[in-house]
């Protein structure tokens, strides 16, 4: 979802200081962008290292995301280019789809909400529902079973390198977006979400 679908980082990174700012600590760009993607419990482990009790990162993440969905709901979004137009497209056309994401489920609902996109996902997968984050596969292979779609019918849409390595170990098809996904060397790489076509669909879900 975020960094795909939507843009959302600034509100992640605002929302980051937010939660630490009563720890007396603050993020860098840096560290920030090098764990954008993962889930929460990851990130503070290794950001607050032997300090990281259960209690506090409970705590830091819960601020964080409250504040994450104060930034979506106050501010708004806007979808990245092409986003609006292939959901459409896809469900018109049949397609089933979900949402698979690191982020908590009331993050998801929140966005999908503000963008009024509830309609078009038969399934949502968020932090709560897997053990498991990115590469691990676990978030993907729930999700196609949640839309009783076998792996090797699945079509994984990513924007991080590890998200295509879920996919691929998940033995599913990927279309990595923008340069850190092409990276990972998915089954399909664009720039963004308008270079596709219907043909690339097509022909992806029938590759051997």
């Amino acid at each position: 979802m975020d960094g795909t679908l939507v843009d959302s980082a600034e509100y992640h990174f605002e929302s980051w200081q937010v939660a630490f700012a009563p720890e007396h600590r603050t993020i860098t760009r840096e560290q920030f962008h090098a764990s954008f993607g993962q889930r929460n419990d990851r990130i503070l482990a290794r950001w607050l290292g032997d300090a990281a009790s259960p209690e506090r990162v409970a705590r830091i993440a819960d601020a964080k995301e409250v504040a994450y969905r104060r930034f979506v709901r106050e501010r708004g979004l806007q979808p990245l280019p092409g986003a609006d137009r292939w959901l459409a497209h896809l469900a018109a056309d049949g397609w089933r789809q979900a949402i698979a994401s690191s982020a908590p489920r009331l993050n998801v609902e929140a966005v999908l909400e503000v963008l009024d996109w509830t309609a078009y996902f038969g399934a949502i997968v968020a932090s709560e529902d897997v053990r498991a984050g990115k590469p691990d596969p676990e978030v993907f292979l729930t999700a196609a079973s949640r839309l009783s779609v076998p792996p090797s019918r699945a079509i994984v849409v990513e924007d991080a390198a590890a998200g295509v390595e879920a996919a691929r170990r998940g033995g599913m098809r990927s279309i990595g977006v923008g340069a850190a996904a092409a990276a990972a060397q998915p089954d399909l790489a664009v720039a963004s979400l308008a270079d596709l076509t219907a043909e690339m669909w097509t022909r992806l879900l029938a590759a051997d």
